[in-house]
């Protein structure tokens, strides 16, 4: 072996060693010293219906939105049971996979899960996030292998780099989204893609890995139902892309509508609707209000579809994600110019190509969040341009590359080489590294605990306490909660969504008492009080602002903040007469923030 050669070698094994140190670092401190526990609604959604799932429960959740009881009870014609409620929401891939995993720990048993007085995270919630940690992991090998495979290992590693480095693939790796699944889906079916154009381009049948390709799709649709929108753009390309034409394309198509024919029947006997309660999440884009709103409402009939200006309202959503598409690709702004490399001509005509389907399927995929609607928060459900990001910022870094080498400067100065990639790197970490110091010393500082939570507005402790809201109902009862999703994780309570309106609410408490699963009380939390101003409150809230806002008027009322004698609201608000009387007592999970009402002062935890 020559000594350049043997320079090389060692040079590879150095940067790889230390691309895995800093990996194993990052991991880490992200699952043991930065994390705050799971911070989505979705998120906590879908690992209690994985536990439900673990225990043999089938696919049911403990979080039961209004109106998927309203289209329970119409398909039904009749009371549907609260306990092993059908879920209808979520796409089943995720949770069965995190099923497993809990199955596995012993997660069904929530006793030996139980948290202690000192802890502030629910150990459960790291679990869940290792598990989507693992797949942002193993995403990153996959596009290592298919940057590589395109351009040249130089990219790959750089592109590699910068997904490791994203500060917001590692928010949504710990937020229980199922997003670093579908990235890892996603990056498996676009290897394919490229194998089969490569094998097109040089007159091979690429059936094969076309096919596999779908496979991927297929199971990235049964992830989020929304990426069904990916698939399509796919295979409108392989119907016209690869010979015999239409052949591929038509049995990718089947290869996604046998499994989902199958959900979509189950959701037609549990809803009466062949795409259930994920359906509505349509309000967000196209309708006249929110996915929130209608989740609550306990009559669809009182709050109809309204499709004015429906054209506008998708030109609107589209180019609020144009505009702000550099924060959609997780901040990496050499990613975006990928649309400039669309005018490059490369020589090689699989990655000329393999572009154009790319642009599909994101053009296809903008599509959709336009009509399902998408916000800037970065762990918006929809969000699907992260997936794109790791190929986009490929073909953003080859773009510069070609560029940066034309340049005479660097033609006549070898040192300058690979200056472009260190700025770029140098420039994209940045947000991630400027951050950590501040975050690993309060980690640090709450390390004894488990954690700093994400407070407000969640607190799982005095949720999964068995001396406080756990212990003081049972399995058989049933809690109104504005975060039913924190309160069916952390609580293993059957929660359901707290409507808007008092005639709902009595509907539900009602028909809950019917079907020996009474209501305990209502919890009331910052996911409420803390969303908006008063104003925005009261628009959500309705005929409940005045308990809403209850604990934080007799909090700025009383004569201290250790004082409870401030004035009440509750308790005067004539639209909750009856209902004040019946959950009088405010018990305190965590004053003025964190109250519970019942019908008595809790102190011990009930009988089960």
């Amino acid at each position: 072996m020559s000594t350049t050669s043997s320079q090389l070698d060692t040079g590879i094994i150095i940067r790889r060693s230390l691309f895995l140190l800093l990996l194993l670092i990052l991991t880490l401190g992200n699952l043991f010293v930065l994390f705050r526990g799971l911070s989505t609604p979705q998120g906590m959604d879908q690992a209690q219906i994985a536990r439900e799932i673990a225990r043999g429960n089938g696919i049911t959740t403990k979080m039961i939105r209004p109106v998927a009881y309203y289209q329970a009870q119409k398909a039904d014609e009749g009371s549907v049971p609260m306990v092993h409620f059908p879920d209808t929401y979520h796409s089943p891939l995720n949770p069965l996979l995190n099923a497993a995993v809990l199955k596995i720990i012993g997660a069904d048993d929530a006793n030996k899960w139980q948290m202690s007085p000192s802890e502030w995270i629910y150990p459960l919630d790291r679990v869940i996030a290792a598990v989507s940690v693992l797949f942002f992991l193993m995403s990153i090998g996959v596009n290592y292998l298919l940057v590589s495979r395109i351009f040249d290992p130089k990219v790959a590693g750089v592109c590699a780099i910068l997904m490791l480095f994203c500060e917001t693939f590692w928010n949504v790796s710990m937020s229980g989204l199922p997003q670093m699944l579908m990235l890892l889906l996603f990056s498996c079916g676009i290897y394919f893609v490229y194998r089969a154009v490569e094998a097109s381009t040089e007159g091979r049948i690429p059936f094969a890995p076309a096919v596999i390709a779908g496979l991927f799709f297929m199971l990235l649709a049964l992830t989020h139902w929304m990426t069904v929108w990916i698939s399509l753009g796919y295979i409108i390309f392989a119907a016209v892309y690869f010979r015999p034409r239409g052949f591929v394309g038509l049995t990718v198509l089947a290869m996604i509508l046998i499994p989902a024919a199958l959900v979509m029947v189950r959701n037609q006997d549990i809803s009466g609707s062949p795409f259930g309660t994920a359906f509505l999440t349509l309000y967000n884009g196209l309708g006249n209000g929110t996915e929130g709103a209608v989740m609550r409402n306990s009559d669809l009939q009182a709050q109809p579809l309204i499709l004015d200006g429906l054209i506008m309202k998708i030109v609107r959503t589209t180019l609020l994600q144009t505009t702000d598409i550099i924060p959609f690709l997780g901040g990496i702004f050499v990613a975006p110019l990928f649309f400039l490399s669309l005018l490059h001509p490369f020589k090689r005509a699989s990655i000329a190509n393999f572009r154009w389907v790319i642009l599909l399927m994101w053009v296809f995929a903008t599509l959709g969040m336009g009509f399902f609607g998408i916000s800037k928060d970065a762990l918006d459900p929809n969000q699907m341009h992260l997936l794109f990001a790791p190929i986009m910022t490929a073909y953003g870094l080859a773009f510069i590359s070609i560029l940066w080498s034309r340049l005479d400067v660097v033609a006549t100065t070898p040192m300058l080489k690979n200056l472009h990639h260190i700025v770029v790197v140098c420039i994209c970490v940045l947000p991630l590294v400027a951050s950590l110091p501040n975050k690993v010393q309060i980690g640090l500082h709450f390390r004894d605990r488990g954690g700093h939570p994400n407070w407000p507005p969640y607190l799982a402790g005095p949720l999964n306490s068995n001396e406080m809201l756990k212990g003081w109902t049972t399995e058989k009862q049933v809690i109104f909660s504005d975060q039913p999703w924190a309160t069916a994780w952390y609580a293993d309570r059957i929660s359901i969504w707290l409507p808007p309106t008092r005639e709902g609410f009595e509907k539900l408490e009602n028909i809950a008492a019917e079907l020996q699963t009474p209501v305990a009380g209502i919890l009331i939390s910052p996911s409420s009080h803390g969303s908006g101003s008063i104003t925005d409150v009261m628009e959500n809230y309705k005929d409940f602002s005045a308990l809403v806002l209850n604990g934080r008027v007799a909090s700025t009322t009383s004569s201290s903040m250790t004082t409870l004698d401030g004035i009440t609201i509750y308790d005067k608000s004539r639209r909750l007469e009856g209902i004040s009387k019946r959950y009088s007592k405010p018990n305190f999970l965590s004053w003025p923030d964190l109250l519970f009402y019942a019908d008595k002062q809790m102190s011990q935890p009930v009988q089960k």
